[in-house]
């Protein structure tokens, strides 16, 4: 059986995606819209790398990859498709937003305190991170 990763491990990755993919990213939106629509081609650009690239690579983020640790799916334990990364981002972010942000801050103690380590997000969209073996 698979560690189940923790709040800082995430945290961690998150910080890493932000750092080496943020940025670059930030900086080709720049460019894309020359600074003039407010943050919304960086947005675009943030959103379809964090749903795109954990199915195109087993569950794995830059961060995740970095930090050893990668989503999958709690039923059968392979990667997360495009459905379930549509509603561990999607059906997630709705959430969160119609929670004014609370939903992410007992997501965090979620993680934390849980045995399972999963978070609102995870059981929305029937996954865990796990570390690699």
């Amino acid at each position: 059986m698979e560690r189940k990763a923790g709040f800082w491990i995430r945290l961690g990755a998150n910080l890493l995606d932000g750092i080496i993919i943020g940025i670059p990213l930030a900086i080709l939106a720049y460019i894309i819209d020359g600074g003039t629509d407010q943050g919304y081609t960086d947005n675009i650009l943030s959103f379809l790398y964090s749903l795109l690239l954990p199915v195109l690579w087993n569950g794995y983020t830059i961060g995740k990859r970095i930090c050893g640790i990668r989503i999958r799916r709690v039923s059968d334990l392979t990667p997360p498709g495009i459905g379930t990364m549509l509603m561990r981002n999607v059906v997630a972010g709705i959430v969160y937003a119609i929670t004014f942000g609370i939903g992410v801050i007992v997501s965090a103690f979620m993680i934390g305190l849980r045995e399972d380590k999963r978070s609102i997000h995870d059981f929305i969209a029937g996954t865990e991170v796990v570390y690699d073996n």
